[in-house]
């Protein structure tokens, strides 16, 4: 298996989330791995459904990653009606997103994911950035949805629990739920580290349906 330097020449990142937690769960430790390689590079967040407490939390977590809260944008969207309740307005803050910063590569939901949030959002990506690079994430859930990947990113040990340990200092609101566990993501990540024949024992994973290389 050959492996490509895909993030060498990044200049500027966008990762969108429909929910607070969304892009730390799914690329967390990826954007970790990434600052610490390269802090030149630039990279924003854009998250759909944030309101009161969980705002809050995203904002810390977006102090803990990005160091600058001004580059996270959040919406109030409702949570878990994305799809019925004002799909254009998804749209919308996507094309402002867009017009107001200009990513080499987007990371965002995946267009299979079984949340119907996630789902809409990953498929509104690919209509509005035609012209980046774009990695679909995967975030565990009751639902059974996770299925094969086509990108690995390894992950240093060290990396991989610094993203537990922001999910927990962030969002403390979500402790109680069930599948909130630092045993969940930690698991995750090493399966994906074995399917990616990783030298680390942390991976995520990503799909890319479409790559270009030059």
């Amino acid at each position: 298996m050959l492996a490509a330097k895909l993030f060498a020449d990044l200049e500027a990142v966008l990762c969108i989330g429909a929910h607070p937690d969304d892009i730390e769960i799914g690329c967390g430790g990826t954007l970790i791995t990434l600052l610490t390689d390269r802090h030149e590079v630039d990279v924003r967040w854009l998250v759909l459904t944030a309101t009161a407490e969980r705002r809050a939390e995203v904002v810390h977590s977006a102090e803990l990653y990005l160091g600058d809260p001004d580059k996270l944008v959040t919406h109030d969207l409702r949570d878990g009606f994305l799809p019925y309740d004002d799909p254009a307005a998804v749209k919308q803050a996507l094309f402002d997103a867009r017009r107001a910063f200009t990513p080499d590569l987007v990371m965002a939901p995946s267009r299979s994911d079984a949340h119907q949030d996630h789902r809409l959002l990953g498929e509104l990506v690919w209509q509005v950035f035609r012209d980046q690079l774009i990695l679909e994430y995967e975030i565990v859930k009751y639902d059974g949805d996770l299925g094969p990947s086509n990108v690995y990113v390894p992950i240093a040990a060290a990396a991989a629990q610094t993203k537990v340990d922001r999910l927990f200092s962030a969002y403390v609101s979500q402790h109680d739920k069930p599948w909130f566990r630092r045993s969940t993501f930690e698991a995750l990540m090493r399966i994906r580290a074995v399917e990616a024949g990783a030298a680390t024992e942390f991976a995520e994973a990503f799909t890319a349906a479409k790559l270009v290389l030059s």
